[in-house]
């Protein structure tokens, strides 16, 4: 039997967006991709869930850590940024 493969990039233009939040710009998921895991997860939990929708269902979550990464590294980012003067901008402070 041929495992069945999905990859997380299918969902890449219609299920994620650029949000601004808190003045960043951060990655979130469309409604549509939070409703088809929703919903995946519903069958999975109904144990109802096709071969190639756990797959699906896992690519999904695959998606789901990498953006996530990709926010944090964003997030930490920003606040390096905001933490780090530089000496000439201390010296304009005094």
């Amino acid at each position: 039997m041929t495992p069945i493969l999905v990859k997380p990039s299918l969902w890449l233009e219609k299920g994620i967006q650029i949000e601004n939040v808190n003045s960043v710009n951060l990655f979130k998921f469309t409604d549509e991709l939070q409703a088809r895991m929703q919903e995946l997860v519903d069958k999975k939990t109904a144990d109802s869930l096709t071969p190639e929708e756990a797959a699906e269902m896992e690519a999904i979550g695959e998606l789901i850590v990498i953006v996530t990464y990709m926010n944090g590294m964003i997030a930490n980012e920003v606040q390096n940024s905001q933490e780090t003067e530089t000496w000439e901008q201390r010296l304009e402070k005094n």
